[in-house]
């Protein structure tokens, strides 16, 4: 069965006006059969997961290419042959204006980007296909929250549900084990997973690199390379804190989120999605996971997340800040089913402070029934409509 994903109209528009166009995104997020059948039909396709192949494009890069003539195609996982580059820069600057022509996916950021960045800089449309969303496969969920929780975004655990568990073990492990060292060259992959592990469990809370560095006697400068490499292999995402003055937002500690609530759950061994909701970390999963419900909003246009979280200096905290044209929205992510007053006080101070510049309503994501007005302009909004009112709001603006 398949899924159509959300991000085709960007795609479809980025083939319109770019020679190329690369789609990035985690491994196992759908990257090649998104291509195959819905994004880049009438490609020929190409993946260096082959070692024959990759072998030939680095040892022969133009007689590779020669293969194509001037047909459309798909290079996939360009990670492993970014020697290519400098060769497919020289054959769309020969014909600038084939737009549409080149599409390249690949599943890490770190040197693939900055390769991408040297050699196709002003050539190449960006995108990020991340796992699913609740919009594109809410039909699996059931409007069952722990449903979501368990089962995560990527399509095989969540269309195969029987090879649920087994699938993400194998893909932690060959993440560590292939990925960490052969692409970033991490010789102790215990220290690694042991430090993968105890991010897991700080999913939702400040990625403090010092309280870190003593849990796991790795130094401060390794936890910091460390936690880029899980950013860079659309592991984690982190979350900034909101300061109108910039400098200010580099130099504070983000919060720490895993962009699959599956992935999180295995690493933090829980025995469900159940569970994993009753438990210490019940209200760190559902934050994740609107947290990722919003990053996929953003990614799915073709936008970079521009959200931030805000935290007084008398405690009081603002889950999510959404920034959607002039205007910062709140956010406030509760597992509760019954609001009151005082979850509305974050969303009433951050907007009394911001004025003009927040938006007037604030939300408050949980699990009531359907969307409700509550005092001083705020909603209360269930969560699985969140994800359609957010992605209307951006459209929109």
């Amino acid at each position: 069965m398949y899924i159509s994903r959300l991000l085709y109209p960007s795609l479809a528009k980025a083939l319109q006006y770019f020679p190329a166009v690369l789609i990035t995104g985690p491994r196992q997020s759908g990257k090649t059969t998104f291509l195959l059948q819905e994004g880049g039909k009438g490609y020929s396709y190409v993946s260096f997961d082959d070692p024959l192949e990759r072998n030939f494009a680095i040892s022969d890069p133009n007689g590779f290419l020669d293969r194509f003539d001037d047909k459309p195609i798909i290079l996939d996982e360009i990670q492993y042959v970014p020697e290519i580059l400098p060769y497919l820069k020289i054959r769309i600057d020969r014909k600038r204006e084939q737009y549409g022509r080149w599409i390249l996916t690949g599943s890490q950021q770190f040197q693939l980007m900055k390769n991408v960045s040297e050699s196709l800089a002003g050539r190449i449309a960006i995108l990020e296909l991340l796992p699913f969303s609740w919009e594109e496969n809410k039909q699996v969920y059931e409007n069952n929250v722990e449903n979501v929780i368990w089962l995560g975004g990527y399509p095989e655990p969540s269309l195969i549900q029987e090879k649920r568990d087994l699938w993400i073990r194998s893909y932690i492990q060959t993440y560590i084990e292939r990925d960490i060292r052969q692409l970033h060259n991490v010789t102790d992959l215990r220290q690694f997973e042991l430090f993968t592990t105890v991010c897991a469990a700080r999913h939702g809370q400040s990625f403090n690199m010092a309280d870190i560095s003593r849990q796991t006697g790795i130094s401060q400068p390794t936890v910091k390379s460390w936690a880029g490499i899980l950013e860079a292999s659309y592991i984690t995402f982190f979350l900034p804190p909101y300061f109108k003055n910039f400098g200010k937002r580099l130099n504070k500690a983000p919060k720490i989120y895993f962009l699959d609530t599956a992935l999180v759950c295995a690493l933090t061994r829980q025995p469900s999605g159940s569970a994993a909701l009753a438990g210490s970390m019940g209200g760190a999963f559902f934050e994740g996971w609107v947290v990722g419900e919003t990053i996929k909003a953003f990614t799915s246009l073709g936008r970079k997340p521009d959200i931030y979280f805000w935290r007084s200096h008398d405690g009081l905290e603002v889950d999510l800040l959404i920034q959607i044209g002039t205007k910062i929205h709140p956010v406030e992510i509760k597992l509760t089913a019954t609001p009151t007053p005082n979850h509305l006080n974050p969303l009433n101070s951050f907007k009394k402070l911001l004025g003009g510049d927040a938006a007037e309503t604030g939300i408050l994501v949980c699990r009531v029934k359907e969307t409700k007005d509550l005092p001083e302009n705020n909603l209360a909004m269930p969560w699985h409509a969140f994800p359609k009112w957010l992605r209307g709001e951006l459209q929109s603006a």
